[in-house]
């Protein structure tokens, strides 16, 4: 019973910060809480199962409980979810689909050099298509493990479809921004496509979006794993093979580091649902390490640049800079809130993440400071409009982020604002992925 004491602890602490009732009232409401998962032990119910109906139960009667019930439902039915699918051996059906999609994008990468599309394009090419190359087999994959209705289907192919004729039938002129720029913001487009058959189509439930976006945090950690066990493989067969030549050497990279590289989306994918709980385990401690680190580097950046007079200073590569800075930082940010436990009361971390959005909403004000200035002198060119598009994005979201969080630090709402929040400004980022990719490009003539 040591868990389920866990989690009345933590119940119990919910209720008594909310204010509305004195420590009697709360002992009565324990009472009955235990007396609920009693009755339910006695038909069958495992304890942590029996605890989360009796919340849900006293929620009916408790507007307090009721949000606690709504703030852990998911999580922890989810834990149990994965338990029983471990239990049962589901993994290694699991893998075994997972192999087989990660072949098949493996395979899709190489297409076109196998179809004789001549070297020179074949960098264009990847740069528009890398992403419709790999990540249809991603989302192939959520389909097929959460069996989507063919509305689902529908909805999940047809951004794929789109984006592919457009990006592949648009005139692009040689050396154009445009084609880069699009490059870069579609895989962003399509990954969050992917969240519909992540979510098994329950795209409005927010506590679905942020297990996706806890989802991308954990994907990015073992992609980066694998990306690197690689490499290592890699420098390691060159090594070996060098006295066959370099040909033999080249060939083998050509080869395998496109296919290696679509496979492991694939791969790290399976990995995060396959091993949840050691993921979960290391994310707060990635966020307890970068978070103070970044917070530090990003206040001291800030100081710097405001005392120094340098908020007007960011040439073009400056602000490239900056602006992949900002995107990190929100990222770390978002991905710490989707690992934080909700019912926690602020704690040192809060606040040092607090410290670390105002710094980068500092810092974001002075590089859109420097662009509405280069704007008003030299005018818009796609990249000018992408970076000011990309930089207002951020800043109604850090502004919004950087008050929900000062609210939370002081006690005046719950953290489940600062959540919701989040996940509400999801789209945000699909509607300007998709303003880059289908509209910027012939606005600026394809240049």
């Amino acid at each position: 019973m040591e868990g389920v004491d866990a989690l009345i602890a933590e119940w119990r602490g919910y209720v008594s910060r909310a204010g509305v009732m004195n420590g009697h009232d709360v002992e009565e409401l324990e009472a009955h809480l235990r007396d609920q998962m009693t009755e339910l032990g006695a038909v069958g119910l495992a304890e942590d199962e029996a605890f989360l109906v009796a919340v849900k139960r006293l929620g009916e009667v408790d507007e307090i409980s009721r949000e606690f019930a709504l703030e852990h439902s998911g999580r922890l039915w989810r834990q149990l979810v994965v338990a029983e699918d471990r239990e049962t051996g589901g993994g290694d059906e699991g893998f075994l689909w997972a192999l087989l999609f990660s072949v098949l994008a493996a395979i899709a990468v190489q297409i076109p050099r196998l179809s004789g599309v001549e070297f020179s394009e074949l960098g264009p090419f990847y740069l528009r298509n890398a992403g419709l190359l790999v990540l249809p087999f991603l989302a192939w994959y959520f389909g097929r493990k959460h069996r989507l209705t063919t509305g689902q289907i529908l909805a999940t192919a047809a951004p794929f479809l789109v984006a592919g004729v457009a990006v592949n039938l648009y005139p692009w002129e040689p050396n154009s921004s445009s084609e880069l720029l699009v490059g870069l913001h579609l895989p962003v487009l399509l990954w969050l496509v992917i969240a519909l058959p992540y979510m098994g189509g329950a795209w409005r439930s927010h506590e679905q979006r942020m297990d996706y976006v806890r989802f991308t945090g954990e994907w990015f950690i073992y992609y980066v794993l694998i990306a690197f066990g690689g490499w290592v493989l890699l420098m390691l067969t060159a090594f070996i093979l060098e006295p066959a030549g370099p040909d033999v050497v080249m060939a083998i990279l050509e080869w395998a580091v496109p296919s290696g590289a679509a496979g492991a989306v694939i791969i790290a994918a399976w990995l995060v649902e396959e091993k949840k709980s050691v993921v979960e385990n290391m994310a707060p401690v990635l966020t307890m390490i970068f978070t103070p680190l970044f917070a530090v580097m990003l206040g001291a950046s800030a100081i710097t640049y405001a005392v120094a007079g340098l908020g007007t200073e960011f040439d073009r590569e400056a602000i490239f800079v900056f602006d992949i800075l900002l995107i990190v930082v929100l990222g770390l940010l978002l991905y710490r809130i989707s690992a934080r436990e909700p019912t926690q009361p602020p704690n040192l971390m809060d606040r040092i993440q607090l410290v670390a959005a105002v710094s980068a909403l500092a810092l974001d004000v002075m590089v859109l400071s420097t662009m509405i200035t280069r704007i008003g002198d030299l005018g818009f060119t796609p990249n000018r409009a992408a970076a000011l598009g990309l930089n207002l994005v951020l800043l109604v979201n850090l502004v919004w982020a950087t008050w929900l969080a000062t609210r939370f630090i002081s006690g005046a709402v719950p953290f489940r604002r600062l959540e919701l929040w989040q996940t509400s400004y999801l789209p945000a980022y699909a509607s300007w992925a998709v303003a880059v990719v289908l509209a910027l490009p012939p606005l600026f003539g394809f240049a």
